[in-house]
């Protein structure tokens, strides 16, 4: 008999006798459970292994035997639906439990922290949003591109601690002239589906961030030998290895857009693959056959839950402390800011006195003024005074008294984001103020950087996300796939990329962040509003856990130190 069957005759049985004890017979259970009477002994007895039930057969004609109930309808309910949780099946437990989310959500609760399971060691984290895209070569949220480093592998990466660029799929690279660079391979490096790394993979890959603009300086790609590969360009470029730390230049196979599921399951050759991936449940798995340093956590599991907010990330073994306000590491300034983007070539904006306007009106104090900030969870917003925390660019707006006009204002954010959709009300009752209107559009991130509806919409509502503390960790940002350039003044865009382009063929020479930052803030092109604090908690037993400028630890440097008995 099936595990299931049993609780349907359990569920039976209880609900004849209401859960009482009782004393009763074969013949009447057997008329209960539609079995024979040599059946109901079997089912009987499984009842009692499994501890439901305690079941007294009488001895002798006309006696009665005596039934002692231990678990109840709903207790096994519930431990059916907590068994199909630990599976990550979430739609069947919720069923289960007759569709009650609340119970649902207490039993996930129950799972989250860190574990220990045949021997593996799991770390359960919360998250609010499924991941439905990972492919480096597509625009990405922030916590995707702190995924992305934990699956994919560049031909360079950037050492968070140092802020120095190091070798990664390439153990050495050399500049034979600024315009011709060449890279040493590591040999016998297999991706995820055991599939070994040629060159064709890395040509293939850098062939598709050429047509980037942060790229476009790569004239060709070759491999003259085995595991060496050559880079040339149009332009000199003394930064060329730290260039091709960037998240776009992540190494995938050559087929890899082929693939299907190649944005939910890509595969790279990481210290992590994806094992499981979809609308309730992240799950990555380390992979034996990485290149590097095997991770110390066996798997990462990230579970969906629609009503967690919270902006920083705390593990934890005790369902009773399930909370995310008492963060005891210390938090760090997001090394970015919440931004409000202007149209400035067919939005709004291109015309003064609205770009006056908008300055003046939805200053981020303004905003702050009337945000209900018990609607946005954990997260705790501070004035941005510039792009980066420290940068001071916002100038005095002067006080504008009425809008141009009364018209209707189109405002995009990225969909399923816990603060946007606040400050975003509050924009509006700001503007309402004034007797504008505000018309909401939320797109997928993917539509937004890609320019979907632009000559419709006046400014976008965004956040950046640098990988980096580096003075050059804006410059990805600044040319993410076109969405600034493609709402700026073309000579004014045309400026920051001589600016830059001067700045990579100079070996000595400082990035212009500094310059840059002034230059967006200064024309109206971008208003900084908010910087977010972010963290992770250190006080449990995951060690060496570190938050980095993504608000995520590095999963393959953490451990799990065994709980002693005092």
């Amino acid at each position: 008999m099936t595990g299931q069957r049993l609780k349907l005759q359990f569920q039976r049985l209880y609900n004849h006798f209401s859960g009482e004890d009782s004393e009763t017979n074969l013949q009447v259970i057997a008329e209960v459970l539609f079995c024979t009477r040599r059946n109901v002994r079997m089912v009987m007895n499984k009842m009692v292994e499994k501890g439901w039930i305690d079941w007294e057969p009488a001895v002798g004609r006309g006696k009665k035997s005596r039934l002692k109930f231990h678990s109840s309808d709903s207790e096994l309910q519930v431990l059916h639906a907590r068994k199909l949780v630990a599976e990550g099946k979430l739609e069947p437990a919720l069923a289960a439990l007759d569709h009650n989310a609340d119970k649902l959500v207490l039993l996930i609760q129950e799972q989250l922290g860190v574990t220990t399971q045949k021997g593996k060691q799991i770390v359960r984290l919360p998250y609010y949003r499924p991941f439905n895209n990972i492919n480096p070569l597509l625009p990405l949220r922030r916590s995707e591109q702190h995924l992305v480093r934990q699956i994919f592998n560049g031909l360079t990466r950037i050492n968070e601690e140092k802020e120095e660029v190091e070798g990664d799929l390439a153990h050495h690279w050399e500049a034979l002239t600024p315009r011709h660079w060449r890279f040493y391979i590591r040999p016998a490096v297999r991706f995820h589906d055991g599939k070994l790394l040629e060159s064709k993979d890395i040509i293939s890959t850098l062939e598709q961030v050429k047509t980037h603009r942060l790229f476009k300086h790569i004239k060709g790609i070759d491999s003259p030998f085995l595991n060496v590969i050559d880079i040339h360009l149009s332009k000199d470029d003394f930064r060329l290895a730290d260039l091709l730390s960037n998240i776009l230049a992540m190494i995938q196979p050559s087929d890899a857009l082929q693939r299907q599921d190649h944005k939910l399951y890509p595969v790279g050759t990481g210290a992590y693959k994806v094992a499981m991936n979809d609308k309730q449940r992240l799950k990555l798995e380390a992979f034996d056959q990485y290149f590097g340093l095997r991770a110390l956590i066996d798997m990462v599991d990230i579970w969906i839950l629609s009503d967690f907010t919270a902006c920083y990330l705390k593990p934890t073994t005790d369902v009773n402390t399930f909370e995310f306000t008492n963060v005891s590491s210390r938090l760090k300034l997001d090394e970015g800011c919440n931004y409000l983007l202007f149209n400035r070539n067919c939005g709004l904006a291109n015309n003064r006195e609205w770009a006056e306007y908008f300055q003046s009106r939805l200053a981020p104090i303004n905003i702050l003024r009337l945000l209900e900030l018990e609607k946005i969870g954990d997260f705790r917003l501070n004035n941005a005074y510039g792009l980066l925390p420290g940068w001071m660019h916002v100038l005095s707006a002067p006080v504008v008294e009425s809008a141009p006009a009364k018209r209707t204002v189109t405002l995009a954010y990225p969909q399923e984001h816990p603060v946007y959709p606040h400050v975003t009300e509050t924009i509006r009752k700001l503007l309402a103020e004034d007797g504008v209107k505000l018309k909401v559009i939320e797109q997928t991130s993917t539509d937004i950087l890609l320019g979907k509806h632009t000559e419709k919409i006046d400014m976008w509502l965004g956040g950046m996300s640098l990988s980096n503390y580096r003075n050059d960790a804006i410059l990805p940002w600044i040319y993410s796939f076109d969405h600034i350039s493609r709402v700026m003044p073309k000579e004014e865009f045309d400026t920051i990329e001589r600016d830059v382009m001067a700045w990579r063929a100079d070996k000595e020479g400082e990035f212009p962040g500094q310059q840059i930052g002034t230059q967006l803030v200064h024309s109206g092109q971008i208003l900084p509003l908010f910087h977010n604090w972010l963290g992770v908690d250190t006080s449990g037993l995951i060690q060496g856990m570190t938050s980095n400028s993504m608000g995520w630890f590095d999963f393959k440097s953490v451990w799990m130190r065994p709980e002693l008995d005092e």
